[in-house]
């Protein structure tokens, strides 16, 4: 992924930092701008996270109902949606920190209505939602008495999380609330050594408010981490060299997040919650990818988070990607084992990009009428390749046919015998199964360029099957 450079310069003195070369945080952009809808190809490189990075043990348990959820919507929104250029404005145009305060007096979201947002994602075939209650910018959209940079204490005069997780709960989804323990707002984050006092600081509020979210709005299902790791702070060593060494990896210094606290706050007052893997000192129940479908995994669980219409905070009423491409997005990652969390920035006054509706219900309306293939499934067997990817439960494997063009799939053999073979989506589908192989003949429907889906009953469990691998 590319890598945002900027001057020192005033940035530093009113409170913003610089990027971390070789760090990331959720809003960095691609390489390829997302516009194109293009699905990112799964040999073009690595998942982000690092899929060996130890799991929790408790979490198999925690994340069966994440397993079986398959697809959810991840929400960045707040006073960045003002001047619409994106959650990084704030960073990328170097906005002084008392600027950019003054937003917060314009941010009154009069078109917001939680169970609205609730309830397009519940059309759009979502499980559960993550809503940002405080990116790296400080706004929070909850109350904080610590802290007046927040939803309640300025123009809104509103605890827009509190809004947001009732009306999800009454949407039957499950709740998950993005943080960032990232401030821009705090020097001592850049060089936690040089402004430890600063820096210690910022770790009162990240302790203090993620104890506000974990006690003030019931059972929360997902907590969603992003720029709280602590290889973000080695940079302070990078940039100033005359002081330290150059250094790669992870901070060594004097400061601590004191990540085992906020993990064992968490666990006594949300023992069912997940987290993922970007805060430090916190055992993640899974991995979040970013804007990479990468390669298949089901030993390590992970997600993919990707924007619909290319950004992820608001950034002007952009396309969103073609229902083509969100859909074959969707089939890729959930046929690599993973989950799809799928972004959307609304505009300021809290409304969504009617495009973005749009595109939204027609994803909903394929899972009405596909999501046997998608919910509950595992990637697999049959790897990824050529022909698609393929997801399977209890005795039944699906065979996504995503090439168009393909009307014959070789398949290797199996062992197991195929009782009946279907196709969901319309198309005549004959086998053939030998010691050999196991031959899928199509006639394919015109009207679908899209995702053939043959459903294949096995006499047996389909995870019985070991992975395979299609040439």
């Amino acid at each position: 992924m590319d890598r945002r450079n900027f001057c020192l310069g005033l940035g530093v003195l009113s409170g913003i930092g610089m990027m971390p070369s070789g760090v990331r945080a959720l809003g960095m952009p691609a390489q390829k701008d997302a516009q194109t809808g293009e699905v990112p190809n799964a040999a073009a490189g690595a998942a982000q996270a690092s899929l060996g990075e130890k799991v929790s043990t408790e979490a198999p348990g925690r994340l069966q109902w994440w397993r079986a959820a398959r697809f959810g919507l991840m929400i960045h929104w707040g006073v960045y949606a003002i001047p619409g250029r994106g959650e990084w404005v704030q960073f990328a145009e170097q906005i002084p920190v008392k600027q950019y305060a003054a937003l917060a007096q314009q941010f009154n979201p009069t078109g917001f209505h939680a169970d609205a947002w609730a309830g397009l994602a519940r059309d759009a075939g979502m499980k559960y939602t993550v809503l940002t209650a405080r990116h790296h910018d400080g706004f929070a959209l909850f109350d904080d008495p610590g802290n007046p940079f927040t939803s309640v204490s300025t123009a809104a005069r509103r605890d827009l999380v509190g809004e947001y997780a009732q009306a999800v709960r009454k949407a039957g989804l499950h709740v998950g609330l993005y943080y960032s323990p990232l401030d821009w707002r705090f020097p001592g984050f850049f060089f936690p050594d040089l402004q430890l006092e600063n820096a210690e600081q910022l770790r009162a509020q990240y302790h203090r408010q993620i104890e506000i979210l974990a006690t003030k709005y019931g059972e929360i299902d997902v907590l969603w981490f992003d720029g709280g790791e602590s290889d973000w702070l080695s940079f302070g060593h990078d940039m100033n060299t005359a002081a330290f060494p150059k250094r790669k990896g992870d901070y060594h210094g004097r400061f601590s997040w004191r990540g085992d606290e906020v993990n064992a706050m968490l666990r006594s007052k949300q023992p069912q919650v997940i987290v993922n893997n970007r805060a430090a000192g916190i055992p993640p129940d899974y991995h979040s990818r970013e804007r990479i479908v990468g390669d298949f995994d089901n030993t390590s669980p992970w997600e993919c988070a990707f924007p619909l219409a290319g950004y992820w905070g608001y950034s002007g009423d952009r396309e969103p990607m073609a229902l083509k491409d969100a859909i074959q997005l969707l089939v890729n990652v959930v046929g690599r084992d993973g989950n799809l969390l799928m972004n959307i920035g609304p505009r300021a006054d809290g409304t969504i990009v009617p495009s973005h509706e749009q595109r939204l219900r027609e994803i909903g309306q394929w899972m009405q009428k596909y999501g046997e293939s998608i919910y509950g499934t595992r990637g697999g067997p049959y790897m990824p390749g050529k022909y698609g990817v393929s997801t399977h439960k209890a005795n039944r494997i699906y065979v996504h046919v995503l090439d168009a063009a393909m009307s014959r799939v070789a398949l290797p053999p199996i062992p197991g015998k195929v009782l009946r073979a279907a196709c969901l989506t319309g198309e005549t589908v004959h086998f053939t199964q030998n010691v050999a192989a196991l031959d899928l003949q199509l006639t394919r429907n015109s009207a679908n360029h899209t995702d053939a889906i043959v459903m294949l009953e096995l006499d047996k469990a389909a995870n019985e099957i070991p992975v395979t691998q299609v040439g």
